[in-house]
């Protein structure tokens, strides 16, 4: 194992965008979870074949007690240099409450837990979304969003959502953009970074389920992309390997989109 930082923590590594970063990292050792351990173990085994340094756990990160067993597992397994958080769940899920405690109050708690492990070089790069920038900043919710384990902070957020759960996604990932900033100064504090990427329609499972339950939505928004097409898991890769690089060292609390430009044109609509 190096002697350096070479650790990149993965969530939501066995499928989607997770998986398209792994690849990205054949020079590192990669750790891998998801909320299943048979999805888990296949996609280490996949990687390995492949000639990756990976090893893998499942973690329920909605659960602090599997979190301290994911913090374990990294600190025998080396020296953390990265987390790339891209576990969530969409609007298709249906459920609010599981929105905003998935995307929002797990993303918290892996953000206080890896704190603890960061040390100079470390990064977290949380998955935000470009649907984040659609939330307009209102103080009435941007308190909740920003301390989203408060116990009053879901139901201040769902009185602005109308019961959407399109809408709850787009409120907790704004959630997670200011998470970033609120974190910011602690994590610094251990010259470690924290930042957000905010992808727009990029081609994964998630991506195309959406599409089949909203397909003239969809097809709205590749219209009105200026690049004319939907993103790859390649164009947000590149952007996450950059942020955990040391060339990105002077880059924290802040927001990447990653959306060919569409937002833009969305908030005219």
């Amino acid at each position: 194992m190096k002697s350096q930082k070479d650790l990149i923590v993965i969530t939501g590594g066995a499928g989607g965008i997770g998986t398209a970063c792994a690849k990205a990292f054949k020079d590192n050792h990669l750790i891998i979870t998801d909320y299943s351990q048979e999805m888990v173990d296949e996609a280490v085994e996949n990687l390995k074949d492949e000639g990756y340094k990976v090893s893998g756990i499942a973690c329920d990160i909605t659960s602090q007690d599997d979190i301290a067993k994911l913090i374990d597992f990294v600190n025998k397994s080396g020296s953390f240099k990265a987390l790339i958080h891209t576990a969530g769940v969409s609007g298709t899920v249906k459920d609010l409450k599981k929105i905003f405690t998935i995307d929002l109050i797990a993303t918290e708690y892996l953000v206080d837990a890896f704190y603890e492990i960061a040390q100079e070089g470390s990064v977290a790069i949380l998955l935000s979304s470009m649907m984040a920038h659609s939330v307009e900043p209102n103080p009435e919710y941007d308190d909740a969003l920003r301390n989203p384990q408060k116990d009053d902070s879901f139901d201040i957020v769902s009185k602005f959502t109308e019961g959407n759960s399109n809408l709850m996604y787009d409120y907790a990932k704004r959630g997670v953009q200011l998470l970033s900033v609120k974190h910011v100064g602690k994590w610094g504090q251990k010259k470690a970074r924290i930042v957000t990427v905010s992808p727009g329609v990029i081609e994964t499972e998630m991506a195309l389920k959406a599409a089949e339950e909203h397909p003239e939505r969809m097809e709205m928004i590749k219209k009105a992309t200026p690049l004319q097409r939907n993103g790859k898991p390649e164009d947000v890769v590149g952007i996450i390997k950059f942020l955990a690089s040391n060339q990105a060292s002077f880059i924290t609390g802040t927001d990447i989109l990653v959306d060919g430009g569409v937002i833009h044109n969305i908030k005219k609509m």
